[in-house]
């Protein structure tokens, strides 16, 4: 089983996939909620140089959502009623090479209509992501502050 590290928003950024791509870790990191990621190109259509990126993904813009992998509502016995919504193969500008899972994880009102918080968006980069109902405890399990 590979190890699986932990990362902040300060370091959800291409450079970092890229510099730590080589280490056999996966990665969940959180991101910042500005973020604008990528999707897979279209395929190839036999003029010009092919295309590195696919339609805008911007966190901040549900218009530009498409449509999740899946959703997953659960009852949390300390934060309540939790819906997650996974998108797969998204990639930051930089690394193209270097698809992720992005995962939405909101807090939501009794009756399931509205967020009570602001949602957390996450980001897995690495082999096989465990299931939605574990990936985002996971991330609970950070360390509040980095220890240099």
């Amino acid at each position: 089983m590979r190890p699986i590290s932990l990362w902040d928003s300060e370091y959800d950024c291409a450079p970092f996939v890229l510099k730590t791509a080589d280490i056999n870790a996966d990665k969940l990191m959180r991101l910042r909620s500005n973020l604008c990621l990528w999707s897979p190109p279209p395929p190839y259509s036999g003029r010009g140089r092919p295309r590195v990126h696919g339609s805008k993904f911007k966190l901040s813009d549900a218009e530009t959502w498409t449509q999740p992998t899946q959703v997953l509502e659960l009852e949390d016995t300390k934060l309540g009623r939790i819906r997650i919504r996974v998108w797969h193969d998204l990639h930051f500008r930089g690394a193209a090479k270097h698809p992720m899972s992005i995962l939405l994880v909101e807090r939501l009102k009794e009756d399931g209509s509205t967020r009570v918080t602001k949602p957390l968006w996450l980001a897995w980069v690495g082999e096989a992501m465990p299931s939605l109902s574990e990936v985002w405890r996971l991330y609970l399990r950070r360390f509040a502050v980095d220890h240099w």
